[in-house]
């Protein structure tokens, strides 16, 4: 049984709801991603926030991405898995819920150890479930 922990990208970092969209366009180019977990007190999860987040709610709009912060953007509840949970499970919450990144939290103290990505489901599971991943996700 492959698990959440073997197919997700370890070591995600945070940016902090106090932070810039700036300082988070920031991180996102060093790191070379395209999402960030948002991350408020105690390491407690908020929310995603990708560069796409950052483009059409903040720039789009007129805002200024050095003044509005993450938890200004933050959005919703975010889907966690597990580290230990069955990867099957993880493309099934994916499909589910048309997300494309989901964060993986260690139980039972539920801190963020890492996030799954289209590209980590590529290369961990295989290339038919790949498929079947892609086809639900990118479905109308």
């Amino acid at each position: 049984m492959t698990t959440a922990k073997e197919i997700m990208h370890p070591g995600a970092e945070c940016v902090r709801e106090h932070e810039t969209l700036a300082d988070a366009a920031r991180i996102m180019k060093e790191r070379g991603v395209g999402a960030l977990p948002i991350c408020g007190e105690n390491q407690k999860l908020l929310g995603i926030l990708t560069d796409r987040d950052i483009v059409l709610r903040c720039v789009a709009e007129g805002h200024d991405p050095g003044k509005v912060t993450a938890g200004e953007v933050a959005q919703g509840r975010p889907m966690v898995v597990e580290a230990d949970e069955d990867a099957e499970q993880v493309l099934r919450v994916m499909e589910q819920y048309r997300v494309r990144r989901l964060p993986v939290i260690n139980h039972p103290d539920h801190k963020l150890v890492g996030m799954i990505s289209e590209a980590d489901i590529a290369r961990g599971m295989p290339q038919e479930r790949v498929a079947e991943f892609v086809s639900a996700i990118c479905a109308e």
